[in-house]
């Protein structure tokens, strides 16, 4: 698949930079197609591994009949969002991901990806976070981004005064 290039080419950040935005960041906006071809977008929390980022859910709602009626999602993190108001400008930077979401069937794959997300949030907690996938797994759905296509972008005086 083709994906569209980015227009400011000189604001483009590098993908090991925008995968170190994806790993150090909780949370973003996850974008499907909603209920009569309306766009749905939700903050949602997340885990990045391995080209995938995974997400929990309840077991039925929007996100989900959206997940199960379109496969095609992207999801946005902001990394810095400073406005500058006596320059008319946001030093801004910014992560896109392009992919396809799938609901994760395979128990062994759901019960790894709700330790993923248990320790990115309350590392080193072991025995708290059985108790909680002991009680709570079987009440959510734990869904899987294959990423396609990546972007990030900085504001123009961010790649002008690297460091700010």
């Amino acid at each position: 698949m083709e994906f569209r290039s980015m227009r400011r080419k000189r604001q483009q950040l590098s993908e090991e930079k925008s995968i170190e935005i994806l790993r150090k960041s909780t949370s973003g906006t996850l974008a499907l197609l909603g209920d009569n071809g309306y766009p749905y977008a939700v903050p949602i929390s997340y885990v990045y591994a391995e080209g995938k980022l995974y997400f929990h859910s309840a077991l039925s709602g929007h996100k989900i009949d959206a997940i199960r009626n379109c496969d095609k999602a992207s999801f946005c993190v902001i990394d810095q969002d400073e406005v500058h108001p006596e320059k008319y400008t946001t030093y801004f930077r910014s992560v896109i991901a392009f992919g396809r979401i799938h609901i994760i069937e395979d128990e062994k794959e759901k019960l790894v990806t709700a330790r993923l997300l248990g320790d990115r949030y309350n590392p080193n907690q072991e025995e708290a976070l059985q108790k909680e996938i002991e009680k709570g797994l079987s009440r959510m759905v734990m869904i899987r981004f294959d990423i396609e296509h990546l972007t990030g972008k900085e504001a123009i005086e961010l790649v002008n005064q690297p460091g700010i």
